[in-house]
Formats: C-alpha cells, sequence, structure tokens
C-alpha cells in the first residue's frame, strides 16, 4: 500500500511523537516505521499527524479507568531475635519460651487493575490482592476507595475487587476482542509500576496463545499474549491496550532473564469468568493429575538405549506420562508412569497443549477415554475429570 507523501514528510515529526511517549525504544527503523503505518491505514484506523499521537488518544479513552491497589496483609510468624538466641536464655528458657512470642508484622503490596463496570467492579490479577487483610483504590484523579475481593482464582491469577462510590461517577475501561489481536499489533501497557503512577509503554505483540508452561509457570492454566511493550512490578492486574485504547489484555508477569518479554491473560478469558468472579464462585479447574511430556519413536529409542534410564518408554509418538499423581482422577483410572497416550476420545494426541486445553474445556466430573501404549500393548483407560484443587 501506497504512504500518502503528508505521512512520509511527517516521519521525523512521527518518530519526535514516540520519543516523547515512552522511553521503551532505544534505536529506531524507519522501515519499521512505515510498516507500523501501513499496519495502521490498512487497520482502517484515522491517522491524522496532529500534537497527540495515537497513543496518547487511546491512553485519554482508557487511562482514566486504570487504578492503583494497594494491600496490607498481617502476618504472624515466631520471634527471631537476637535476645532469645543468647545461650543462656536459650538455655534456661528454651524452646517452649521461644515459641511463645508470636511477632506481627505488616506486609504492603502494590499493583494495578480498572474499572470494568459503572457499579464499582475493578478486574486485577489474583496475585495482587491475595490474602489481603485490606485493599485500597486509588483512581487517577486522586480518589480512594476501600475495595473488598469479590472473587479470586489462582489457577488463571484473575480477580474482581469492587468498590462502592456511593453514586460518584466512576470511568470506565473499554473491551476489546482479544481473538481478533494479531501478531504485530500494537500494544500499549498502563499501569503503576515500581510505585511510580499512571506510566504508559508502548510495544507490539509478539506472540499469541503462548502456554504457561512454557514459560516456567506451572500453576497457571492460561494462553498468554505476549508483547515487548515494558511490563515492570506494580504494572501487574494494569491494561494492554490496542491502538483504539480498547484493553485486549491484563498485564501478568514479565521473564526475569530477559528484557523484552512479557506475558498478558487474553481480555476474553476474563471476560469469560468475571460473572462467576464477582459473584464470589469457584472457577471449574478440570484436572486429571499427570506430568506429562512429548515424546516419538527417536526420542524413546535415546531413552532406552541409555542403561542408565529408570523406565523403558514405548517407541511410538504421542505424549509420555512422566508422573502420576497420588489421589488423582488418573491413578483411580488407572494411568501408570511410562504409558505413552496416543488418542483422548479418539483424538490424536501428540502435544501436551492439546491435550491440556482439552482437559480444561471438558468440564467437570466428565468421562475421558485414553488410548495408551504400555510396554507392547495397546489399552484404553478411562479417566474422570475432577476440580482442581
Amino acid at each position: 500500500m501506497m504512504i500518502p507523501k503528508f505521512i512520509t514528510r511527517s516521519r521525523s515529526y512521527f518518530l519526535s511523537l514516540l520519543v516523547g511517549i515512552t522511553t521503551t525504544f532505544i534505536f529506531f527503523n524507519p522501515l519499521s516505521v512505515e510498516a507500523s503505518v501501513n499496519q495502521l491505514l490498512e487497520a482502517q484506523i484515522p491517522i491524522t499527524i496532529t500534537e497527540e499521537s495515537f497513543v496518547a488518544l487511546a491512553v485519554e479513552q482508557t487511562g482514566d479507568s486504570v487504578v492503583r491497589i494497594d494491600t496490607e496483609k498481617l502476618v504472624t510468624s515466631r520471634s527471631t531475635s537476637p535476645f532469645f538466641e543468647d545461650p543462656f536464655f536459650g538455655d534456661l528458657l528454651g524452646e517452649q519460651f521461644h515459641s511463645a512470642m508470636p511477632q506481627e508484622r505488616l506486609i504492603a503490596g502494590q499493583g494495578s487493575g480498572f474499572i470494568v463496570a459503572d457499579n464499582g467492579m475493578i478486574l486485577t490479577n489474583a496475585h495482587v490482592v491475595s490474602g489481603a487483610d485490606k485493599v485500597t483504590v486509588t483512581l487517577k484523579d486522586g480518589r480512594t476507595f476501600t475495595g473488598k475481593v469479590q472473587g479470586s482464582d489462582k489457577i488463571t491469577d484473575l480477580a474482581v475487587v469492587k468498590i462502592n462510590a456511593q453514586g460518584q461517577p466512576l470511568p470506565v475501561a473499554s473491551l476489546g476482542n482479544s481473538n481478533l489481536v494479531k501478531v504485530g499489533d500494537w500494544a500499549i501497557a498502563v499501569g503503576n509500576p515500581v510505585g511510580l503512577d499512571n506510566t504508559v509503554t508502548l510495544g507490539i505483540i509478539s506472540t499469541l496463545h503462548r502456554p504457561s508452561s512454557e514459560i516456567g509457570i506451572l500453576d497457571k492454566r492460561i494462553d498468554f499474549l505476549q508483547t515487548d511493550a515494558a511490563i515492570n512490578p506494580g504494572n501487574s492486574g494494569g491494561p494492554l491496550l490496542n491502538a483504539r485504547g480498547e484493553v485486549i489484555g491484563i498485564n501478568t508477569a514479565i521473564r526475569a532473564d530477559a528484557m523484552g518479554i512479557g506475558f498478558a491473560i487474553p481480555i476474553n478469558k476474563a471476560k469469560e469468568l468475571q460473572s462467576i468472579l464477582t459473584q464470589g464462585k469457584e472457577v471449574p479447574h478440570p484436572y486429571i493429575g499427570i506430568q506429562m511430556i512429548n515424546v516419538n519413536p527417536d526420542l524413546a529409542k535415546k531413552n532406552n538405549d541409555d542403561p542408565n534410564t529408570m523406565f523403558v518408554v514405548p517407541e511410538v509418538e504421542g505424549i509420555l506420562v512422566a508422573r502420576v499423581l497420588p489421589d488423582t482422577p488418573a491413578q483411580k483410572g488407572g494411568l501408570r508412569r511410562g504409558d505413552v497416550i496416543t488418542k483422548v476420545n479418539n483424538q490424536p494426541m501428540t502435544d501436551v497443549n492439546k491435550l491440556q486445553r482439552l482437559v480444561e474445556d471438558s468440564g467437570i466430573d466428565y468421562n475421558l477415554n485414553f488410548t495408551i501404549t504400555r510396554s507392547d500393548r495397546q489399552l484404553n483407560v478411562n479417566v474422570r475429570t475432577e476440580q482442581m484443587r
């Protein structure tokens, strides 16, 4: 697509606007800027070179709905004072006296969130409000409210907090459709990183459907949006916006061993669970209770040729059961360590993420038929899903 001449002539001006909005970018490539402008044109987003960039317009639309969430948690622990570690008092009073001296300390935390309804409902991360005894919500305009955690789900890391504005008007975020997001789309992160309120960073969507298991977050079940927009501690729970200012994700995690890699929960997942969390209900999470890895004949043969191998793996393509957790549906159904799952409900299985999604979508108390290879035999095993605890 040809770029209008006035945009080409204004390229340097366009760059200067980006520099003024965020310090995320260090090096600029004119060709990449030209490609980005093309992307905006194809998305039918009006481009008018004014004193405001599309980032400023996007933040203007939704930024007021972004809130800071401060939490307090009272933790009781036993005294570790050097006084009670003195040899004399230690011998004389012993552990009984030591354990009778509990200490209370207040742990403060901070994160972000955004208002999704004019009745004061706020979406954030579960880890932002986990275990909090007190939640304080501060709006961009300085208003402060006491928040109540309506519902929380650690598996998806989503939570709903409610504030009572007593009839005062509240800014509400515009929610987008994360199913329409494409790799290369603009991504604008808004939040309160490291205590710095109302911070905005700019990047793109780097990858879609990044499983939490791939990035080492094994206690979660979510396919993330990956972005290079800077996400820092305190950004958690804040919105990830598209170029139109619509929320497409909830900023959640970063890779501690890398720069420019952040992750957000797709907003459609939050929409799906918002009503359940608002009512304080338990979010259904079917599970079967195995640890698993992909396997093929070559990998199986290498394992079997190793004289120190712990068990022989059937030399077929599928999903290897590396461990069966005790007192789980898998154990009750008869799955064993070393089994290779080749089909579930007659669907071929060669990828652990596919099996994970199939179990997640199946529902609670649902019977799944596993076709497995055990040693040199092919068997069928029925496993009934249960709620993850």
